[in-house]
């Protein structure tokens, strides 16, 4: 793991394909700068790490966890939220139109409808106090589906596969909404790429992490 370089994934869209819900100007600071930065500090905390493990020093090995922890979950989580968003035109933007059915009959059999988990899931984004995440995610043994939020960059706990994700930071927002969070909420349904959750559905968990390298699965 020590020698594993991590790298900002390329998007598979332009900066300015989520407009007008999310601006240019945010994909670009929000990818190229706040996700570079959680990428650049993961590698450099892992070497130090290496270096500490050669010298077998056990204090600065602990200290280096909360780097690692934290900018190890940057990287993971931002990868997996760009992921989960298409550009507003893209036919995946709708579950139905996606072809989502099992992703459609899970959120239906859970909430009731598709729209009322959108209701239930917004109410619980705009409850978060502070930086961090939202969730749809599916535990691994008993398969339901759940909605939970993470802090700052904690990933989703153990046995909880991410589904779809949505970052509650400022930077994601602030420069287009400012405090309007509400707003920022509402217009994401129309950038979600359904057919990525409904893949990660049908997917084990290592497979959903397995775009964020190796290291996400020993967290």
């Amino acid at each position: 793991m020590s020698s594993t370089k991590f790298a900002v994934p390329k998007l598979p869209y332009a900066y300015d394909a989520l407009e007008p819900y999310i601006s240019e100007q945010i994909m670009t600071l929000h990818h190229s700068k706040h996700h570079q930065a959680y990428v650049t500090n993961l590698n450099t905390a892992l070497v130090s790490q290496a270096a500490a493990s050669a010298t077998n020093s056990i204090v600065q090995q602990v200290h280096l966890q909360a780097a690692i922890r934290f900018n190890a979950g940057g990287h993971i989580n931002h990868t997996l939220f760009w992921e989960n968003l298409t550009p507003a035109a893209g036919t995946a933007a709708s579950p139905s139109v996606a072809g989502a059915p099992r992703l459609i009959a899970a959120l239906t059999s859970q909430w009731g409808s598709v729209d009322a988990f959108k209701g239930k899931f917004e109410e619980t984004l705009l409850g978060l106090q502070g930086s961090g995440w939202g969730w749809l995610v599916q535990d691994v043994e008993t398969n339901l589906l759940e909605i939970i939020t993470s802090k700052d960059q904690d990933i989703v706990p153990k046995g909880k596969k991410p589904l779809l994700g949505v970052d509650m930071w400022e930077h994601a927002y602030y420069l287009q909404y400012l405090n309007n969070k509400k707003e920022y909420v509402s217009g994401i349904w129309n950038v979600i790429n359904w057919t990525v959750v409904e893949r990660r559905l049908g997917s084990d968990i290592d497979t959903v992490f397995s775009v964020v390298g190796t290291l996400a699965a020993n967290l």
